[in-house]
């Protein structure tokens, strides 16, 4: 075999290797990308009452549509030293939130509780920078569980 036919034939084969390493490198970031904007979430609220409640305010990106969000509202209770999930409520409709306004500044409008049982609870979110912030949703937290108000 000839030098030149050597190179050549490395060459190829090194060339084969990096656009199968790019391609294969591609697709795995496509579907790692697919995967984070499917389970994106961020918390945009937190607020413990004494010893009895920690209710948390989450955002839920869309696993259908980019720019909009679900908004979950956790209450957790303690048991055994630790926080435990006691309920869950979706606040407004699934999606019907923006994901970019609400996980901005200024996303929460008002989030109060008060530290009573049964604990009451308002939430209002920013809608858009444009429409300003969501009617007030009224809650009551008794026995950990999560009741409109």
């Amino acid at each position: 075999m000839s030098l030149t036919r050597s190179l050549t034939r490395r060459g190829t084969t090194a060339a084969l290797t990096v656009l199968m390493t790019a391609a294969l490198g591609a697709a795995g970031a496509g579907a790692a990308g697919a995967d984070t904007t499917a389970r994106q979430t961020r918390q945009i609220a937190s607020s413990v009452l004494g010893s009895d409640y920690k209710i948390t305010l989450t955002a839920v990106r869309s696993t259908q549509d980019e720019y909009a969000a679900s908004v979950r509202l956790q209450v957790y209770t303690q048991s055994d030293g630790a926080w435990k999930e006691s309920d869950r409520v979706t606040v407004g409709d699934v999606d019907g939130w923006f994901w970019y306004p609400l996980t901005g500044k200024g996303a929460v409008c008002e989030f109060s509780a008060a530290s009573t049982e049964p604990a009451p609870l308002t939430v209002s979110l920013l809608r858009t920078p444009s429409l300003g912030c969501s009617e007030p949703a009224e809650y009551v937290v008794k026995e950990g569980k999560v009741h409109t108000g």
